[in-house]
């Protein structure tokens, strides 16, 4: 720890990461920002190691003794990134929260950007844009899911789209410590989607979302399992699902709401992992089989087009599985259908938009 924590001022910004089996990436993190603009007695730095194989608050302590802010480092057992989020939150002392990716680069006006965002009297979240770090080398499945983001960022710079409570991520985000409080902070029981639930009811709240090119950070994923971004692209369908079940009456936490969303010609194969998801299993993994070679051949565009194609697939079963039945299934998309013909439902930044 770099100073006293009983004993230093109040910050403004607490940056808050949650870490699991990254301390390298961890460590080029922090000491990225140690570089800041923002005055280091300005903000702090909470990193929750959420039961990593070898702790990383040992490497954290003889950090921080090098660096100009304060560092509070934690240990949990794992519990999911949301619950170690929560923590770090609730460990905070500044008005605003930063929370960003231990996976992350930042540039030295990262945390001037962010506090910028937030003039006073103002209660707003704010996005800092995802950009790809050009000293890594994304795999197919992150491409795809920077490439969804960019279309998203165009449509908002443009005025074709206001950023929505179900655009939330925690790759880089900003809001006030308060208004986290008040809704209660993130639902420790999701492993995945916790961050677009929480924007739903950051939303229900009143507090509103922007976006910022000037809080940029760049991303340098190391995740590189296909098997595992497939499982968890099924994951995100029940995770949804869940939360629909959650907040029956928004049409915003409807997962259903990406059937309209993606090319016509995609939907019977969408309907059809709701009817027979077992025989739609294999045709997934033809789906990204194939953008895995569009790709080694140089068709990038296609690629990411066939990766999103299988993540709405594989999005899909988990709907079903979630749903126990194609019945059940189908009396979820009525009701969706119903409550659309009523209200609408507003886009969202999810990888099946195309």
């Amino acid at each position: 720890m770099s100073r006293d924590h009983a004993h230093t001022a109040t910050p403004l910004i607490s940056v808050v990461i949650a870490t699991y089996n990254r301390t390298d990436s961890l460590v080029r993190l922090l000491r990225l920002l140690a570089q800041q603009t923002l005055p280091a007695d300005r903000y702090e730095v909470v990193v929750v190691d959420d039961g990593s194989r070898e702790p990383a608050e040992p490497v954290l302590r003889q950090l921080g003794a090098s660096l100009s802010y304060h560092l509070h480092p934690i240990t949990q057992a794992n519990r999911g990134p949301g619950a170690a989020r929560n923590t770090g939150i609730e460990a905070a002392r500044g008005e605003l929260v930063v929370i960003i990716d231990d996976d992350m680069r930042v540039g030295p006006r990262f945390l001037d950007a962010h506090r910028a965002a937030h003039p006073a009297g103002t209660r707003t979240v704010v996005l800092g844009v995802l950009l790809p770090d050009p000293e890594a080398t994304l795999p197919l499945f992150e491409r795809y899911q920077m490439a969804m983001l960019d279309r998203l960022y165009a449509k908002v710079r443009t005025g074709a789209e206001q950023l929505r409570g179900w655009d939330l991520y925690t790759g880089n985000v900003s809001f006030r410590r308060a208004d986290y409080i008040a809704v209660g902070g993130f639902d420790r029981t999701l492993r995945l989607s916790e961050d677009a639930e929480l924007g739903l009811r950051l939303e229900e709240a009143g507090v509103s979302f922007a976006l910022s090119d000037e809080a940029a950070s760049m991303n340098a994923s190391d995740h590189v399992s296909v098997r595992a971004w497939m499982r968890r692209s099924l994951l995100y369908g029940i995770s949804d699902a869940r939360i629909a079940d959650k907040h029956p009456l928004l049409p915003a936490a409807n997962p259903w709401r990406f059937l309209f969303m993606v090319n016509r010609v995609s939907r019977p194969f969408m309907l059809g992992c709701v009817v027979v998801p077992s025989l739609m299993r294999p045709v997934s993994w033809l789906a990204m089989g194939s953008a895995l070679a569009l790709a080694g051949a140089g068709f990038e565009r296609a690629a990411v087009a066939g990766t999103t194609f299988a993540y709405g697939l594989q999005y899909f079963r988990g709907l079903r599985a979630h749903c126990g039945s194609m019945g059940a299934a189908f009396a979820s998309l009525r009701r969706y259908r119903a409550q659309r013909a009523h209200g609408g439902a507003h886009p969202s930044r999810s990888g099946t938009g195309t």
